[in-house]
């Protein structure tokens, strides 16, 4: 499949900037796919779209204020992503602007906390050295900033709105830190609407897919065929499984709250039980496509060239991608991270 049958144009006033005023605000376009239809709804109302029965699968993953900045002796500054604690005090890491420097570096926000390059790899990963016996995530949870994709903008160092992100760009079931960026399908769920669910007899279960920085890369060959997918690790709890094995023997339908969850139910055997198990998944999903596990999918509208669109138009068709896109641009809903949703079943 050629990715450029992936690629559209998007207004840039369409590129959220901020989250809805509330969670469950958001905007819901509604596709069945037995009648092609499409409805323009709000998320709040997903409790009156779904069966009593169907089981939701949550991604809890948890979101690392993961930006950082570091300062040269020079003066200059130089933007990092945390992506994995080799062991503690040793963090591998994306550094963008360290170029040829080889003086010392200091943390812009802490300047008496001062880090080494240790081990340089390829495309921008680096090995730094943390002067700290504290775990990397309450490192980051001190002076780091949250990993908002590119197309969000922010002031490079601190901005208004820092505080109101560490908020909105985490679920409000975030449980295990490890995540780059957020399982943005699941930012539309608040409190309130969790409990409608739970009266309309929708019931829920958690697995974790530590989403990393690849999520968001646009596919750069020619063909979906050529690209190789980026791995993250992922666990099924026991209780997961059998809640999963349970729907499964009584026929109620399981949807994935996202792509991550997704990816992790279709990483599993199609002829085999559910099972705990931690383990990592580099599976592409794309069209054609036959689902072994979900029925129905919520997600976010994506980047053009993506990964993630492509998981999309493996569930509708390309064409029907196609037009169901176009129909959120006519109406003017909002794309990306920060934006709003769609419901698939």
């Amino acid at each position: 499949m050629r990715t450029d049958d992936l690629d559209f144009e998007l207004p840039a006033d369409l590129i959220a900037q901020e989250p809805a005023e509330t969670r469950a605000q958001s905007r819901l376009l509604h596709y069945r796919r037995d009648d092609r239809s499409i409805s323009h709804r709000r998320f709040a109302e997903l409790d009156r779209l779904l069966r009593p029965g169907d089981v939701l699968v949550f991604n809890d993953t948890r979101v690392l204020p993961a930006r950082f900045t570091l300062r040269k002796a020079t003066g200059g500054l130089i933007e990092g992503l945390f992506l994995a604690e080799v062991c503690r005090g040793r963090w591998r890491v994306l550094l963008r602007g360290l170029e040829a420097y080889r003086g010392p570096l200091r943390v812009a926000d802490a300047p008496e906390v001062v880090v080494n390059v240790v081990g340089r790899g390829e495309d921008g990963e680096y090995e730094l050295v943390v002067p700290t016996d504290l775990p990397a995530a309450a490192v980051l949870d001190r002076w780091g900033r949250m990993p908002l994709p590119p197309y969000i903008r922010r002031r490079r160092r601190h901005d208004d709105r820092d505080e109101m992100d560490r908020q909105r760009y985490q679920t409000v079931f975030a449980r295990l830190a490890g995540a780059v960026a957020a399982p943005t399908a699941g930012l539309h769920f608040d409190p309130q609407l969790l409990g409608r669910l739970d009266a309309a007899g929708i019931q829920r279960t958690f697995i974790t897919l530590h989403v990393g920085a690849g999520t968001f890369r646009p596919v750069q060959s020619a063909t979906l065929e050529q690209h190789k997918m980026h791995a993250e690790a992922y666990r099924i709890s026991p209780e997961a499984a059998e809640a999963l094995n349970q729907a499964r023997r009584q026929g109620r339908r399981i949807v994935a709250v996202g792509t991550t969850s997704a990816r992790v139910l279709e990483s599993q055997p199609a002829d085999e039980p559910f099972r705990a198990i931690e383990d990592r998944t580099s599976i592409f999903i794309y069209p054609p496509y036959r689902w072994k596990h979900v029925g129905a999918m919520i997600t976010n509208f994506h980047l053009p060239r993506s990964t993630l669109i492509a998981m999309v138009a493996a569930m509708v068709g390309l064409e029907q991608q196609r037009r169901i896109y176009q129909e959120a641009i006519n109406q003017r809903y909002r794309f990306f991270s920060y934006g709003d949703a769609m419901l698939i079943e």
